[in-house]
């Protein structure tokens, strides 16, 4: 009450409502070291209703992590580490929860991931990966559809690591939940196969220490515990009430409060030494565990001294090299999508840890390697998952597992449908963690399937997400150093698209390396030194621009190809390579790329021009399609020819 009423702003409502459940499962469940809150074995704990994060950054400061009472009075400041939301380069902090649902999904990715590691590297009376994942939930959570894409697959998978403390307090932004929210939550949690139980008094801690206990000993499905909280409690005026929610109390309510709570209304910011003492019992209980646990781990390397070195190593993100060596050469044209599945069929047997799906496009992303198992229930070591249609949930899993160390997961869908991720996205970003998306069917090219499905704005609208890198290659050989650039990077989301239709070979003996792509734009072919018009492509209009380079060699045009296949890349390079590629003098610039022409600007200047894509697509075959949008080599030549008569 104290920080947000200092802040002016914030959500009091939630922490008073939900502080015994908190309380319970922080002093008596959770396995966690305060000491050490990047502990390997350590429970996870999510407050996936993050607008309460006053609940989540009183308990760090209460349990001893480096939370400071200075910290929690310096609430929603600049710079503060006491954030309006609850953010993961915060130590205890496990994931970045913002929009509602988001946490919840991002547990049981978090869940998935620790039960593959589990089945790959435990061993009898080894159990080194062993942890569980405790969320705390709200009914805006339950509301969002991502947390039922993430449910209904959580039910299928058996994850009996999942523990969630639903706070079912009957109260939203706008009023009773009752307004929007009529459902029967248990049955419906029932139908997912989840284990549920009810604790009707949110504040009866021997109720929740024993649902916690129930839930900890069964076996077979997810736990989600509901428990009937008051938001606000204890506030006279407001318990109960959408005031408690998304306001500060006012200075005489926090007074009232306090004085029916039996608290001193006239002390701020106040623990009481015999409150701070219990809480901070976790300083050493953490110690404890995380020692018994590096012992077990100590006989663990000593009995297999190779599963242990190779745990050690993913976990620091050390893939060793031979994964390196097994990309291959490609001759033969080919899709990229196709490029992108014989990539992955290369490297996956030298990357343990590599794990991913697609959401039920699995023939047409080509993200499943021959060979694999499949992640289902009773098989965690699979390493393919089947995330059914639910690209959102995929999104938001693959952040869950982009948390957990050592872990390189993807997810495969079309272009189009990065619509539906467009949360994670952003928190991946946001967050610095390394999900990679594979995006196939990336234009028009792809066909028949009409504007619905054919992605015109996507290209531009993921760059525009700070921190997300996209890289959309040429051929097949820049498709190789595309996933090469995927899985050494290390901050921020990666996404690759990928076509649908055949692209040619670029022959590399008279044009520049594909290696050229990790700097995202590189100068693909000149006939001139100093060229007077420079010709920009991404993807599959590359051979497009390199067809009309031919031509306009021929009749005496200097000219220069650049292949762009990523703006981000590009703009990490120095300010001196980015000048030798697109020299400052020549303005003469040309890019061609089958999507909106927003953002090009930036690259071909005023006196440039961007042949793109202002309209939805239509349903007729690629070619067709792409002659009718302009994509041939001749209508770049007629284009490249007018911008030089001026």
């Amino acid at each position: 009450m104290d920080a947000v009423q200092k802040a002016k702003s914030g959500h009091p409502g939630l922490p008073m409502g939900a502080a015994s459940m908190a309380y319970v499962l922080w002093t008596q469940h959770l396995r966690h070291s305060p000491a050490n809150p990047y502990w390997h074995n350590r429970d996870r704990f999510i407050l996936s209703a993050g607008h309460g994060c006053m609940l989540l950054y009183s308990l760090l400061h209460l349990t001893g992590y480096d939370l400071s009472l200075d910290d929690i009075k310096n609430f929603r400041q600049w710079e503060s580490k006491t954030p309006g939301h609850p953010e993961s380069h915060i130590p205890g902090v496990e994931t970045t929860t913002g929009p509602l649902g988001q946490g919840f999904a991002n547990g049981v990715g978090m869940a998935i991931a620790q039960k593959f590691l589990a089945a790959r590297y435990n061993k009898p009376d080894y159990p080194v990966v062993d942890y569980r994942i405790y969320a705390i939930v709200s009914d805006g959570d339950l509301m969002e559809g991502v947390a039922s894409e993430a449910a209904s697959l959580a039910g299928h998978l058996k994850l009996d690591n999942l523990i969630y403390l639903y706070d079912d307090n009957h109260i939203s932004i706008d009023g009773p939940t009752d307004l929007a929210f009529t459902e029967d939550r248990k049955k419906r949690f029932e139908a997912y196969g989840w284990h549920v139980q009810t604790v009707e008094n949110g504040n009866d801690l021997d109720a929740l220490q024993e649902s916690l206990h129930k839930a900890e000993q069964a076996t077979g499905q997810p736990h989600i515990i509901m428990v009937r909280t008051h938001i606000g409690f204890g506030s006279p005026n407001k318990q109960d009430t959408s005031e408690a929610h998304g306001s500060p109390l006012g200075e005489d309510e926090v007074k009232l409060t306090k004085k029916s709570l039996g608290w001193d209304p006239e002390k701020s910011f106040f623990v009481p030494d015999e409150a701070l003492k219990v809480f901070r019992k976790a300083v050493d209980n953490g110690k404890t565990e995380e020692e018994k646990w590096l012992k077990l781990l100590e006989g663990y390397k000593k009995k297999f001294p190779e599963l242990a070195a190779e745990l050690e190593k993913v976990r620091k993100g050390d893939y060793g090299e031979e994964w390196k060596k097994a990309l291959p050469t490609f001759s033969d044209a080919m899709a990229t999508r196709e490029a992108s599945g014989k990539v992955l069929a290369a490297i996956a047997p030298h990357l343990p840890t590599l794990i991913g799906g697609s959401a039920d496009l699995t023939p047409s992303n080509n993200t499943f390697v021959k060979g694999s198992e499949e992640f289902q229930p009773g098989k965690y070591h699979g390493r393919y998952l089947r995330f059914g249609v639910r690209e959102h949930a995929m999104g938001s899993l693959l952040n869950g597992m982009a948390l957990t160390d050592g872990i390189i997961p993807y997810g495969g869908t079309f272009l189009i449908f990065s619509e539906y991720m467009r949360p994670p996205l952003r928190l991946a970003s946001i967050m610095n963690v390394r999900p990679i998306l594979v995006y196939t069917h990336d234009s028009i090219g792809l066909g028949e399937d009409g504007p619905t499905h054919q992605p015109i704005e996507q290209l531009a609208s993921l760059r525009a997400i700070p921190n997300l890198t996209l890289i959309r290659p040429a051929d097949a050989n820049e498709t190789v150093v595309a996933w090469r650039v995927a899985i050494e990077h290390r901050t921020g989301p990666v996404a690759l698209a990928l076509t649908r239709q055949k692209l040619p070979i670029i022959d590399r003996t008279k044009y520049a390396s594909a290696e050229n792509l990790v700097r995202g734009a590189y100068v693909l072919a000149e006939n001139a030194a100093k060229p007077n018009l420079i010709l920009i492509g991404t993807g599959s209009e590359v051979q497009h621009v390199i067809a009309a380079y031919e031509q306009l060699s021929g009749e005496g045009v200097k000219a220069r190809v650049i292949s762009m296949p990523s703006w981000e890349l590009f703009e990490h390079q120095s300010p001196e390579y980015r000048e030798s590629v697109l020299p400052s003098g020549v303005k003469k610039r040309l890019a061609v790329e089958a999507g909106v022409p927003m953002g090009w600007s930036a690259y071909v200047g005023d006196e440039g021009f961007v042949l793109g894509i202002t309209k939805f697509g239509a349903s007729a075959p690629a070619e067709v399609l792409m002659k009718q949008y302009g994509f041939t080599a001749a209508n770049v030549v007629a284009r490249a020819k007018k911008m030089l008569e001026n």
